[in-house]
């Protein structure tokens, strides 16, 4: 039973640590591989990225697996995260092998950050090791396939994307090769999910059928939002995150292009994107438990198409599943607040 989520894709486990209140509104999220790594590969389209350990992931580069890749707020803060990851890994003898002890081993973890400081009210209220520790260790406590939550958790806590209120999404398909591939996604971005001339989502004119709201109902929404974004002036920084998964047995360069193609699948959900300000950032996760047709040069095509649709499917789901904020760093309403879980 598939439960729609980036742990469809069997071995992959994540784990979600949260901080509210007390000037408090962000978290971290933590992708577990499998035991003995996954395949790892990462694409960066925006301006201002911050990230760590994403060199290593170059298909040029000697690191070909990795345990487990971080998603963090706090800005370049939020990226000490990845030390409490990287502690857990090593107490577990997980990691690239430097020595003929097993326990001499160095975890490579890949993390990228999403901008939400202050938006808790309180600046330096960001992740560090502890909260990355927390987010692997319910990670790891979780059970195989388990339902990943959505909304403001983890890195999507403080998330916002435009002036609405983001968060984290998920989602998962089985090809008709019997190959999973899965989306988690951290929509956090200045460019807006909203069509404000109609209020429809812009990914879900992607998805089929588009109901549109009553002209009342949008022309409330839009005052609410221009009220919020005077309150929160300046506009917030950015940066939307993602990692796509999948059981294929990809290739390093493969796994570099699953990423760069999901990126796609951001700019169907997101306008604009890739700014000088964002940095977007996508990861691609490859368990190797299915073989590609080795016969057919064109079969990693479908998994590309899958992985940039659900991209575009987990902000969407981002964006329903997010709670609206009123505090003392901002206010952000959210999408099914405003028009009403259309």
């Amino acid at each position: 039973m598939t439960v729609d989520a980036l742990t469809d894709v069997a071995g992959v486990r994540v784990g979600h640590a949260t901080r509210t209140g007390d000037g408090w509104l962000t978290g971290t999220t933590v992708v577990l591989a499998p035991e003995g790594g996954a395949v790892a590969a990462v694409d960066v389209r925006g301006g201002g990225p911050g990230t760590k350990e994403t060199d290593a992931l170059d298909p040029r580069n000697l690191v070909r697996k990795v345990d487990a890749i971080v998603l963090t707020g706090g800005s370049a803060y939020g990226l000490d995260a990845a030390s409490g990851v990287m502690a857990w890994l090593e107490e577990r003898g997980r990691g690239v092998r430097v020595g003929a002890d097993p326990a001499h081993v160095v975890p490579v973890v890949p993390a990228a950050c999403v901008f939400d400081l202050g938006r808790g009210g309180g600046f330096r209220a960001r992740p560090g090791a502890d909260t990355g520790r927390a987010a692997v260790e319910a990670a790891a406590a979780s059970a195989p396939g388990a339902p990943v939550r959505e909304g403001c958790v983890g890195a999507g806590t403080g998330a916002v994307v435009g002036g609405l209120k983001g968060g984290i999404g998920t989602a998962s398909t089985v090809l008709g090769s019997g190959i999973t591939v899965a989306a988690l996604v951290v929509a956090n971005a200045v460019g807006s999910a909203l069509d404000h001339e109609t209020g429809v989502l812009y990914g879900e004119l992607f998805q089929g059928r588009v109901e549109y709201p009553e002209a009342e109902v949008h022309q409330a929404a839009r005052g609410r939002l221009a009220e919020a974004a005077a309150r929160n002036a300046p506009p917030p920084l950015n940066t939307t995150l993602a990692v796509v998964a999948t059981d294929a047995e990809l290739s390093k360069a493969q796994a570099q292009k699953l990423a760069g193609t999901a990126h796609d699948g951001i700019a169907r959900a997101v306008r604009p994107v890739h700014l000088m300000n964002d940095g977007d950032t996508v990861f691609a996760l490859a368990t190797g438990a299915r073989p590609l047709d080795a016969g057919n040069p064109l079969a990693l095509n479908d998994i590309l198409a899958a992985g940039a649709d659900l991209v575009t499917r987990a902000i969407v789901r981002a964006v329903r599943a997010a709670e609206p904020v009123d505090g003392p760093g901002g206010s952000w309403p959210s999408y099914e607040e405003l028009y009403g879980g259309r």
